[in-house]
């Protein structure tokens, strides 16, 4: 571990990133440096109870002390698991003194897909946990494709359903120096007005759909914190608030 104080620009202690939006719970902790893990459980209705046993057993070696920022998975996602890891993520944040990063949770996916062939109007892929090789981080963020006129990357749209058969939707483009830039935001609609914009898109893009189980897009969520970190943000505890989308209960 080193311990050598901060700059302002990279990361001498570790970044711990949770994601909870989904049935799983997926944890994972960097110094950008060469120490990395990530871990997934798969706990369903059990997050509750189990969470803060977790975590705790999870991050050791390190101490709470090591951390230099916190990131989490802001949703679209189950509200209460969404809600119990930006509550625990706030939390840790204000009593370590540090910042946190909300990522959402479409976003982390589209970071995490690996470049496909490009398609004039959009394929269909899923939203599966990659295998990196070594451990987080090792593997490259998304290279853009050549494309006549230089380099450019077609757009990710990711979908996710959302209650009372409606969608989340959204859609990014990837640069695996910036991270990604969002074209459009997440948005909860009916099938047939994400299918309406999806027709309308101006641009190739991959579509993506989400399956319950995301826990495993935790590496992208503190590869994406860390993007933001190196550019010098550091936004404060308060700030990081969840995205729901829909109220829980109908009519509300």
């Amino acid at each position: 571990m080193n311990s050598n104080p901060q700059d302002g620009t990279s990361v001498k202690k570790y970044g711990l990133a949770l994601h909870t939006a989904s049935r799983e719970l997926g944890l994972a902790i960097s110094n950008f440096a060469g120490d990395s893990r990530c871990k997934t459980w798969n706990l369903d209705r059990d997050l509750a109870t189990h969470l803060h046993q977790y975590l705790v057993e999870f991050i050791g070696p390190q101490t709470w002390a090591d951390l230099a920022f916190i990131a989490v998975a802001k949703g679209p996602g189950g509200f209460t698991g969404t809600r119990m890891g930006m509550v625990t993520a706030r939390t840790l944040a204000q009593q370590l003194d540090i910042p946190v990063f909300a990522v959402s949770t479409l976003a982390a996916v589209a970071w995490a897909e690996p470049p496909q062939p490009p398609l004039a109007k959009g394929g269909l892929l899923s939203a599966e946990p990659l295998i990196a090789k070594g451990g987080l981080l090792d593997t490259e963020p998304p290279q853009p494709p050549l494309a006549k006129g230089g380099l450019l990357r077609e757009d990710m749209a990711v979908q996710m359903p959302a209650q009372r058969g409606q969608l989340f939707g959204a859609v990014y483009s990837v640069n695996k120096d910036s991270g990604l830039t969002e074209l459009f935001p997440d948005t909860v609609m009916t099938p047939e007005s994400w299918q309406e914009k999806l027709d309308n898109w101006g641009n190739s893009y991959q579509l993506i759909e989400v399956g319950s189980e995301l826990g495993w897009s935790v590496s992208s969520v503190l590869e994406l914190a860390y993007l933001e970190w190196q550019m010098g943000s550091r936004p404060d505890w308060s700030d990081a608030l969840p995205f729901y989308g829909q109220h829980p209960v109908k009519g509300h």
